[in-house]
């Protein structure tokens, strides 16, 4: 691996959650997958060791450091085999919104706790006939005059962690007054809500964490659910906070799973010896290796310029280089799988090297929380300047 420009300290975080992530590493997570089970020993030990919070405020138990530092932590434990999904969804994009656009209540109330670890959001946006096209969203959000609740109606799919989170963060749509347009908002739901149900997604994916369709029923919510201070134009500027983000992290998660299976592959054509010599020594199997590490290199670098740009506050240059990012890691993910699983053969395919899992496992950062295509329509039009086709 190819040193980053990073700080000291930021090399000593990488170093830290390296020597965690080794201590654990993918015969744990294979097991907590086999057992239905969560990784909770790992999160909670992390937690200790301050990883979790490390891009949250200090004066709310955070490390007051940023994107960047939490997106080390995911690759770095991607890169050891045990990933922590949830590292995506809660602090990177809930506890990113709200610690920028929350009440003091809001920020009391959940930033501790995601900090310490003993909290979780989930993170629901995604519906059923919306798809990448989040202008399609029909989660509504009405005001009961009455009472001044809000009153939540409409399903999501494709949500993460539901059964192991305190609440979700829902992305709704309220009316504008002004101008009869529905515009987003984001409500905290406690998992409890009445008229908040779950039903598990059947996924092909080996992962501790479970995916879910929400169906909201006129959830009813008191008026601070509402993140920020009643204001309702806010919504946008809050989503569009928490999705890059997203994609930041996103890119770790494929970059740490990428080298992961790497390390494994490097390490199988070192000592596999079919002739005279390890098979690493033929350039069929050593250039295919060498041309995927490049890859990974590449992104980790868009990467690393996403989270600097994020964390200095220029939303606008943060959105390109994070939409580029995800999508270099995500093509340099699925290439590097591939290449790993055929450099062992027939080995790639059984469960005792554990690659053959991530063939399906590395397709998701293609398509999630974005699609590639969508990745492409974006610096077609932004960066680019050429028209829309939609």
């Amino acid at each position: 691996m190819t040193a980053l420009i990073e700080t000291d300290e930021q090399t000593a975080l990488r170093t830290s959650v390296a020597a965690l992530g080794k201590r654990y590493g993918r015969d744990y997570f294979a097991q907590v997958v086999a057992d239905g089970t969560h990784t909770d020993a790992l999160w909670e030990e992390a937690a200790k060791l301050g990883y979790l919070g490390v891009n949250l405020p200090e004066a709310y138990g955070g490390g007051g450091a940023g994107i960047q530092e939490l997106s080390i932590v995911l690759e770095e434990l991607g890169a050891a085999g045990c990933p922590l999904l949830m590292l995506v969804v809660s602090p990177a994009i809930c506890g990113t919104v709200i610690a920028r656009f929350g009440t003091a209540e809001q920020k009391k109330k959940w930033l501790p706790g995601m900090a310490n670890g003993s909290l979780k959001m989930a993170f629901g946006i995604t519906e059923p006939d919306a798809g990448s096209n989040a202008h399609r969203i029909t989660t509504t959000a009405r005001r009961d005059a009455a009472t001044g609740e809000w009153v939540l109606t409409g399903r999501k799919v494709f949500i993460s962690g539901v059964d192991i989170a305190e609440a979700t963060l829902v992305v709704g749509r309220t009316e504008d007054a002004r101008t009869g347009k529905l515009k987003p908002c984001l409500f905290i739901v406690p998992r409890d809500a009445p008229g908040f149900s779950r039903n598990r997604i059947d996924m092909e994916i080996d992962a501790p964490e479970k995916q879910f369709e929400l169906v909201l029923d006129d959830v009813r919510l008191p008026a601070e659910a509402l993140v920020g201070e009643d204001d309702e134009d806010a919504g946008l500027l809050q989503l569009f906070a928490g999705l890059n983000p997203e994609r930041i992290m996103t890119a770790a998660f494929a970059l740490g799973m990428a080298r992961h299976a790497l390390g494994k592959a490097v390490e199988y054509a070192r000592i596999r010896q079919v002739w005279k010599e390890p098979i690493g020594a033929h350039q069929a199997i050593a250039h295919p290796l060498a041309q995927a590490h490049i890859e990974v290199e590449c992104a980790r670098l868009m990467t690393q310029k996403a989270a600097q740009l994020y964390d200095a506050g220029d939303d606008v240059g943060a959105g390109e280089a994070a939409n580029m990012a995800k999508y270099a890691a995500a093509e340099a993910c699925v290439r590097a799988v591939d290449q790993s699983v055929h450099t062992l053969g027939g080995n790639g395919l059984t469960r005792e090297y554990g690659l053959a899992a991530l063939i399906t496992a590395s397709r998701v950062a293609r398509i999630a929380p974005v699609s590639r295509e969508m990745i492409l329509n974006y610096v077609s039009h932004q960066t680019l300047g050429l028209p829309k086709s939609y």
